[in-house]
C-alpha cells in the first residue's frame, strides 16, 4: 500500500493508509490490495425461518448450474405427479407413432406391425363395435387411432385423478395458531440450544478482539439487574474469515429466563490495523435440546443506511456501541410431537459511532480515544405468552362422499369429450 495508490484510499499519520468511509481494506489471493464496499445489501437481506428450514445442504453444490429453488419447485409432489402424467402420455403417443409409421408389413413379421393390432384392441371409447368385425381391415385401422386416444385419455384421467386425491390428502388439515398466557412450568419446559454468529465486515482480525467476560441480566437500574461470568451461560469463540472476524456465542441447554441478556465485546486499534468496520452479518439459530431435525433462525446483514435516506457510505468507529436487539418468543408445535422452539426475531439495530466523510474519519484514526468498535447483543425474551401450533382436519365424511361421487362425473366428461372429437 505504499503511497496509498489504490482507489478509495487515503493517508493518515503521514505513513499509514486507510479506506474511505463505507469501504474496507481487502487483500486478494494474488496479493493485490484494494478497498471494497460491504458485500450484499442492507436490511432487505434479512431472513426469518422456523421448523421448515432445511438442514441438509447437500444440494447446494448445484447452485452454480441449477437453482436449488428450481429443484425444490420441480420436485414438489403435485408437480411430480403432473410431470409423470405428461411423460407417460408423450411416451405412449411416441410408441403409437412408431408403430404406425414403422410397422408397415402386410406379412406381420415386424413386431411393431403386430403391436398395431393390440393398440387397435384398446379402443374402448371411440368405437367398441370392432370386436364383432375383426376381419375388416379398414375398421381395424380406424380403431387403431381410437385405441391410441383411448389410452391417452385414460392416462390423462388417471393423472388428474391422482393430483385431485393428492390435493384432498395434502390439504386435509389447517395449521392453527393459539396464544395462551405463560406460567413458570411451561417456560421451564423450553430447553433450547442457541447459536449466534456475527461477522464484523472489516479488515480487522481476531487479534483485535477483546472478548466479553460477563453477561448482564435484567434491567439496568432495577433490583433484578445482575452481572454474571460469561462462561456460566455462553461459550465464546472468534474465527477469522475473508470478510472479517466472526464472533460466535453458544448456549447449550438454555432455559427461557425471566430477564433480558446483554453481551458486549469490542475491537481495538493495533499498530497499522485501525479498528473500523462497514457493517455486520449475523445468524441466530435455535434448536430443541436433543433434537437436531428442526430449528428456527433469523439471519441478515446490517450497514449504516438502515433507517435514514442518506445514501452516503459510512464506517463504524468510536466509543458509542452498535446494539443489535433480538427477541425470542416460545412456540409449541403440537403437530410435531410437542416440539418446543424459541423463535428469534430482530426488533432493532441501534447504530453506534460512525463517519461518512474522509476528513472526520481521518481525524478519528489519529485520535486514540476513538480506536475501538463496540458491539452489544441485546437478547429479549417475550415470555408472557406462548404460541401453540397444531393441525385441525377440514376433511370430513361429507367431503369424502362428495369426492367419491365426483369421480364418475369426471370420467363421463372425459369420455364425452373423446366422443365429440371422434364425431367432429
Amino acid at each position: 500500500m505504499a503511497g496509498c495508490a489504490a482507489a478509495r484510499m487515503f493517508a493518515y499519520n503521514a505513513s499509514l493508509c486507510a479506506c474511505d468511509p463505507g469501504y474496507y481494506y481487502y487483500l486478494s489471493s494474488n496479493g493485490t490490495a484494494s478497498c471494497i464496499p460491504m458485500p450484499g445489501g442492507g436490511w432487505g437481506d434479512w431472513q426469518v425461518g422456523s421448523v421448515g428450514a432445511p438442514r441438509n445442504q447437500s444440494l447446494y453444490f448445484l447452485e452454480p448450474v441449477l437453482s436449488v429453488y428450481a429443484i425444490r419447485r420441480l420436485t414438489q409432489s403435485q408437480a411430480v405427479l403432473l410431470e409423470a402424467t405428461l411423460a407417460s402420455l408423450l411416451c405412449w403417443i411416441a410408441f403409437c407413432a412408431a408403430a404406425r409409421f414403422g410397422g408397415r408389413d402386410p406379412r406381420g413379421e415386424k413386431r411393431l406391425f403386430r403391436a398395431r393390432y393390440w393398440v387397435s384392441r384398446l379402443d374402448c371409447l371411440f368405437d367398441n363395435s370392432h370386436w364383432a368385425g375383426d376381419q375388416q381391415v379398414l375398421r381395424k385401422r380406424k380403431t387403431e387411432l381410437g385405441g391410441t386416444f383411448s389410452v391417452a385419455s385414460l392416462i390423462i384421467f388417471t393423472g388428474l385423478l391422482t393430483v385431485l386425491l393428492y390435493q384432498a390428502i395434502k390439504r386435509r388439515s389447517l395449521e392453527m395458531h393459539r396464544v395462551k398466557p405463560a406460567n413458570a412450568p411451561d417456560l421451564l419446559s423450553f430447553v433450547n440450544d442457541l447459536e449466534f454468529h456475527i461477522s464484523t465486515i472489516s479488515s480487522m482480525s481476531c487479534t483485535q478482539a477483546v472478548a466479553p467476560l460477563t453477561v448482564a441480566m435484567g434491567t439496568p437500574g432495577f433490583m433484578d439487574f445482575r452481572v454474571v461470568p460469561l462462561s456460566t451461560l455462553f461459550t465464546y469463540s472468534c474465527t477469522n474469515t475473508s470478510h472479517g472476524p466472526s464472533i460466535t456465542l453458544r448456549c447449550n441447554g438454555c432455559r427461557v429466563p425471566p430477564r433480558d441478556h446483554y453481551v458486549s465485546w469490542q475491537f481495538v486499534d493495533l499498530l497499522g490495523q485501525p479498528a473500523t468496520a462497514v457493517g455486520f452479518q449475523f445468524n441466530l439459530t435455535a434448536r430443541q435440546h436433543g433434537n437436531n431435525q428442526h430449528m428456527s433462525f433469523v439471519s441478515g446483514t446490517m450497514n449504516s443506511d438502515g433507517y435514514t435516506d442518506d445514501v452516503k457510505l459510512k464506517t463504524f468507529r468510536g466509543r458509542d456501541s452498535n446494539v443489535l436487539k433480538i427477541q425470542l418468543f416460545p412456540q409449541i408445535y403440537n403437530n410435531l410431537g410437542n416440539l418446543r422452539l424459541l423463535q428469534p426475531l430482530v426488533q432493532d439495530f441501534t447504530q453506534g459511532s460512525m463517519f461518512s466523510d474522509v476528513s472526520s474519519l481521518n481525524s478519528s484514526l489519529q485520535n486514540p480515544r476513538d480506536g475501538v468498535v463496540n458491539t452489544t447483543l441485546y437478547i429479549s425474551y417475550l415470555s408472557d405468552y406462548i404460541v401453540e401450533i397444531s393441525n385441525e382436519s377440514v376433511v370430513g365424511p361429507v367431503y369424502s362422499q362428495v369426492l367419491v361421487a365426483f369421480m364418475p362425473s369426471v370420467w363421463q366428461f372425459v369420455s364425452a369429450s373423446c366422443l365429440n372429437v371422434k364425431q367432429g
